[in-house]
């Protein structure tokens, strides 16, 4: 497991790929606000995030973004090396788990191979080590395939294992806080009233196919669609995200502005063809899809009153 000292290091369970040609504008401000000796100013951070953050400092800047490392530098080693020690210590053995979590791990890899976004020798002992290790530690959560779906960004992303726990242990945490807030069910049936009332063309066509629709909905609700996009959009979503403090409040928003985009594609599609695509839907643009989320809280706002789409679903 690499050490605190390792974070310059590239990530183990990574391929070793050339970064894309990112605007230099963008890069400097980032470089800027990274470089600051004694305070990461967050809130600039957040603002620049909010516009994609260069594939290269995805994984530092999101682990400001989710709070897993603090702004003040001051002890920045220190707390690093109390991460690296408090994740070195935790029970990764799980016997019930680790081969479903390695299976699941490499039909992901299979399914992603094209994108050569990780190290298929590596990256499965990584999803193994972290799930398990979150699962031991807290044994109040169920196993599901999603976990690796959800932990997949942070090894594509993040330098050492350690850091790629407390990201997924932070983003886990605030999911199922969320879901005892407020149950699936409810959640659901909230989004779909939105659905058939901003879409009804569409709602209308699901219900003539017979379309089970609580079958994508929760999971697209619960998993922030990790398990659906292309991994290249959930990195690109994920930034936006963890750059705002109500992003589970929003990402209604975001779905409802996927099937707004899909909406042509989807009609024209019978009730196997629409399910396929739900559950692995197409590369999109996602500040795209995010701008018009932002125009439908706005409509939603405006139909049902001012803290309708303030509220979480």
């Amino acid at each position: 497991m690499s050490s605190p000292l390792s974070s310059s290091s590239s990530s183990p369970g990574r391929r070793h790929t050339s970064p894309p040609l990112r605007s230099a504008l963008a890069r400097e401000e980032f470089d800027e606000l990274l470089e600051s000796e004694v305070f990461i100013d967050v809130n600039k951070l957040r603002k620049c995030a909010r516009h994609g953050i260069p594939e290269e400092l995805r994984g530092e800047v999101w682990k400001y973004l989710l709070g897993v490392e603090k702004s003040d530098r001051s002890n920045e080693f220190t707390q690093r090396r109390a991460r690296y020690e408090s994740y070195r210590e935790i029970d990764k053995e799980n016997v019930e788990v680790s081969k479903r979590v390695r299976g699941e791990a490499n039909r992901y890899l299979v399914r992603t191979k094209k994108e050569e976004l990780l190290d298929p020798h590596t990256a499965p002992a990584i999803f193994e080590a972290v799930i398990c290790a979150y699962l031991n530690c807290n044994n109040h959560v169920d196993y599901s395939p999603a976990l690796v779906q959800i932990c997949a960004p942070f090894v594509i992303t993040m330098k050492a294992e350690y850091d790629v726990y407390s990201c997924f242990e932070r983003l886990v945490d605030i999911l199922s806080e969320s879901s005892l807030a407020s149950n699936t069910n409810k959640r659901v049936a909230q989004f779909l009233s939105y659905f058939r009332t901003l879409l009804p063309d569409l709602y209308n066509y699901f219900e003539e196919e017979e379309l089970d629709v609580g079958e994508w909905a929760s999971s697209w609700l619960r998993n922030l669609l990790a398990k659906e996009l292309p991994t290249s959009c959930v990195l690109a979503l994920w930034d936006v995200y963890f750059a705002q403090p109500d992003f589970i409040e929003f990402h209604p928003f975001v779905c409802l502005a996927i099937l707004q985009h899909l909406k042509d594609s989807l009609e024209d599609l019978e009730q196997s063809e629409i399910r396929s695509m739900l559950l692995r839907l197409p590369k999109m643009n996602m500040l795209r899809i995010v701008s018009q989320a932002h125009n439908i809280r706005s409509e939603i706002q405006t139909r049902y009153g001012s803290t309708a789409a303030s509220r979480p679903l």
